[in-house]
């Protein structure tokens, strides 16, 4: 088994999504890596969207962000983006049936909305976090408390301060879902 068919497999086990779905919802990945690899190369320091790609853990979330047609704005490098990105094992404890949802054309505003809840303008480390609100690129509140440890809303930050070229990336262990 190859290292790509071996991911293919475990994001298909992770995220419950049907094989058909998945093929017509990914691009491939040899599409898409040498213009992130490109870009990132350039400015010296990976982009969020090279640092996402390259990661197992975030198969499932940059995927949705491909399908999204947000990889271009995470691999800018003149925009700067703080997200909170959650892991796939976040994404595998979410109801079944609910990822390959957000892979569905009708559910499109919906994925923009669940995407856009884990990101904030600016470059925003964890030492620059501070209990209270702040507003997602959705418009909606997300709550962070710091003490031992960082939380946004009820997701505990795993990693935090993955630095990119273009912001920053906190991992976390549950997937934010808007309530509109």
């Amino acid at each position: 088994m190859t290292i790509a068919s071996s991911r293919l497999s475990r994001l298909i086990t992770i995220a419950g999504v049907g094989l058909t779905s998945l093929f017509l919802a990914l691009p491939s990945r040899a599409e898409t890596s040498p213009q992130v690899e490109t870009i990132a190369q350039a400015s010296g320091k990976p982009t969020i969207a090279a640092i996402a790609s390259s990661n197992r853990s975030f198969d499932v979330f940059t995927a949705l962000v491909s399908h999204a047609g947000w990889t271009g704005a995470f691999d800018n490098p003149s925009k700067s983006f703080t997200v909170f990105a959650p892991t796939d094992d976040a994404f595998g404890r979410l109801p079944k049936g609910t990822i390959e949802q957000l892979f569905k054309p009708e559910s499109r505003e919906t994925l923009y909305d669940v995407l856009s809840y884990h990101v904030i303008g600016g470059n925003v480390t964890s030492g620059a976090l501070s209990n209270g609100s702040v507003k997602s690129k959705n418009g909606l509140p997300l709550e962070i408390s710091v003490g031992q440890g960082v939380q946004v809303n009820s997701a505990n930050v795993v990693q935090a301060d993955i630095a990119a070229s273009n912001g920053v990336i906190h991992v976390l262990d549950k997937v934010l879902i808007p309530n509109r």
